[in-house]
């Protein structure tokens, strides 16, 4: 039966997993190519840390401002018709990367934080209109298996970003790859809009499933007291507040590391990073993704606080084997021995390195699969888009934060990436003891949400008319 169920939202979705997959490509070119960037914007100069990490922050912020100010109209419009017009206008700005004058230095740079910005601006409502969408496609069993096709799709073809990214950038097509994602967003853009049919508000929700079956439309719109009520509950503001430390500590990780071993004395190249980022990141992605999700979703149909605890252990877990990538004894190399990926392979450190980065990966994979199936759970259909805008905007905040505030931690203790990372850890502290208080508070804060359902489902049945 769940086998079924998940076959047909797949087959409804693939669209999405594939505009998912193109934009991921593209954000994981601009993230993780920082040094590339900066040399085809400044082939003298060495790595140009605070403008790239300004370049990172823009990204984010832009996206994270955009869905605080606009989020709304998910829960008013065709949540299909967003996604098309943000597949147009983010297809656009990939192409228009694309055109950028090589060695433009501050030119180039302003040029690219442009169309980063409009990359970054339509991208804001990107993830709360999915969010929004498969709350009435998915089943609730099946939510974690969801996010995890998602995010590993998203973290796959991110890393294929930075793979292929990492290839055309040292062989002179830096070009070719911006205009290939913008191309691909572009088709499944036009793909989406044939192929998927946009359901009924709430077509999910069990207390107005069989309602909605007839003639009836969910038409609620969320008022100030319901959000109050509601979108202001104790376990919104838990996840709410939360985002921002994470995501500071996420934000700033990938950065320090890109920087600590693509730079002097370490030399590896990006290519070869990207190699080593594909086979360990893959692997621990199918892992945490793929067979987490499915274990998140068993736990969670018999407890409901199973969700919370897993975030913590993601959060916890995660983060502190990440933090451990900084305290490896990396080798000093010269530059070809850092484009020598067999060379590399022969090295020990490569594979305590990889072995961290699946542990990592697959591990804080948790906290993706069981965040987004609370915040579902714990609002009402008509504030889905809203609320995801909320969340997405102070993740994004704390993302945007962490690049800018390291490239500043970094030149106050002379580039010691120990101290810098060490500081940054402190962000983990505040989030798990969030979640910690917050299950105390999930249970009543479900009920309410059913409570409220059950009466808008009587409701809507008493209005309906009888033959």
């Amino acid at each position: 039966m769940n086998d079924r169920g998940s076959v047909k939202f797949n087959k409804i979705l693939w669209p999405i997993y594939f505009l998912n997959g193109f934009q991921s490509i593209l954000w994981g070119g601009i993230t993780f190519l920082i040094v590339p960037l900066s040399r085809i914007m400044w082939p003298s100069d060495p790595t140009h840390a605070l403008e790239m990490g300004i370049i990172i922050t823009t990204l984010a912020w832009s996206a994270s401002i955009s869905g605080l100010l606009f989020g709304h109209l998910i829960d008013k419009y065709s949540r299909k018709k967003i996604l098309i017009i943000l597949s147009i206008f983010r297809g656009f700005s990939a192409l228009m990367l694309g055109f950028g004058i090589e060695g433009g230095g501050s030119s180039t740079w302003i040029y690219f934080l442009i169309f980063v910005a409009i990359f970054g601006i339509f991208g804001g409502l990107s993830w709360p209109t999915v969010i929004s969408l498969t709350n009435d496609i998915v089943p609730k069993d099946q939510r974690s298996r969801f996010f995890g096709v998602y995010e590993l799709i998203r973290s796959l073809t991110m890393t294929l970003g930075f793979l292929i990214g990492a290839f055309l950038v040292q062989t002179g097509f830096w070009r070719q790859f911006f205009w290939s994602a913008g191309i691909g967003i572009l088709v499944f853009g036009f793909i989406l809009a044939l192929h998927i049919n946009e359901p009924k508000r709430g077509a999910q929700q069990e207390e107005l499933n069989q309602v909605l079956q007839n003639d009836i439309l969910y038409d609620y719109k969320i008022t100030r007291e319901m959000m109050k009520k509601t979108m202001l509950s104790r376990t919104n503001i838990v996840a709410l507040i939360e985002g921002i430390f994470t995501w500071i500590l996420m934000g700033s990780i990938n950065f320090l590391i890109l920087n600590l071993i693509q730079n002097e004395p370490h030399n590896i190249s990006e290519f070869s990073t990207s190699i080593f980022m594909v086979c360990f990141g893959l692997t621990g992605g199918i892992v945490g993704q793929l067979g987490l999700a499915r274990l998140s979703d068993r736990f969670a149909r018999k407890h409901m606080k199973a969700r919370i605890y897993m975030i913590i252990i993601a959060i916890a877990g995660g983060i502190i084997s990440f933090v451990l990538f900084f305290f490896i004894p990396w080798p000093h190399l010269t530059v070809e021995q850092g484009k020598d990926v067999g060379f590399l392979m022969t090295l020990p450190i490569i594979w305590l390195m990889g072995s961290l980065f699946f542990f990592s990966r697959s591990i804080f994979s948790l906290y993706i699969v069981n965040q987004s199936p609370i915040l579902q759970q714990i609002n009402l259909p008509e504030a889905q888009g809203q609320i995801i805008s909320w969340n997405q905007f102070l993740e994004n905040l704390g993302r945007g934060i962490g690049p800018s505030l390291s490239g500043i931690l970094l030149v106050v203790t002379f580039y010691n990436y120990q101290l810098t990372i060490l500081i940054l850890t402190l962000c983990i502290l505040p989030g798990i003891i969030l979640w910690a208080l917050a299950l105390k508070w999930l249970t009543k804060d479900s009920n309410q949400i059913k409570e409220i359902l059950k009466k808008r489902a009587n409701n809507l049945q008493a209005t309906q008319p009888h033959n």
